[in-house]
């Protein structure tokens, strides 16, 4: 029997489409950069460790790598946002495991959030700073980039799952929720179990105004 052929535009339609060599090669080289970074910030603070280290250790000259970031701080908070995506990809897990309830649902992806601060050593080394390792300042003073990369995750995930909250509720309730999560996550007093019925008992009101739920109906 003879195989019928297949249309030449069938075998285009199944290839995926290609990652252009010049952005593939970028994306290598950061990755490789900042997994540089997280090895020597394993080993002692940020402020101790030179972008000539993180250079060498990637392979790459000073040059390079300044001519990718521009300058140490826009690669240490490049740097914070790509560790932290990691985390929230966790905590988008956890609120899209509870879409049926929005409170829920926040109060998991707080105790995943919390979590994964107290297990993971480099996190810890991050938002533990005592202002020595040279890192604070990204998460606190000028967390914007930090802050604002986190918020916009929230608010895509609350306003997929949610559609009655309006967007302007959505972005006050992520950035509200984020500013929270990193100040307890800094200055832990409590466990995870007994912070987050805290912080949701501060964001209920806003929460339950912009679900519009009637103030006697819960």
């Amino acid at each position: 029997m003879t195989a019928a052929p297949v249309a030449a535009g069938t075998i285009g339609a199944m290839r995926q489409p290609r990652t252009p060599y010049a952005v593939a090669a970028r994306e290598l080289l950061r990755e490789t950069l900042f997994d540089a970074a997280r090895d020597l910030i394993e080993e002692r603070p940020w402020a101790q460790v030179t972008m000539a280290e993180v250079a060498a250790a990637a392979g790459v000259s000073r040059q390079t790598l300044y001519k990718e970031f521009g300058s140490r701080d826009e690669f240490a908070q490049l740097f914070v946002v790509r560790e932290g995506t990691r985390f929230l990809d966790a905590v988008e897990g956890a609120v899209r495991a509870h879409l049926d309830d929005p409170r829920a649902a926040l109060a998991a992806a707080l105790g995943v959030f919390l979590s994964a601060v107290g297990e993971d050593p480099l996190l810890r080394t991050l938002l533990h700073d005592d202002g020595t390792g040279g890192m604070l300042p990204l998460v606190t003073t000028r967390s914007q980039p930090v802050v604002a990369f986190a918020s916009e995750r929230l608010v895509a995930v609350v306003c997929e799952g949610w559609p009655q909250v309006a967007r302007a509720d959505a972005e006050v309730l992520a950035d509200g929720l984020v500013r929270l999560a990193l100040s307890y996550a800094m200055l832990p007093a409590d466990p995870p179990e007994r912070t987050v019925p805290t912080v949701m008992a501060l964001i209920d009101p806003f929460l339950a105004r912009a679900l519009g739920e009637d103030a006697g109906g819960r």
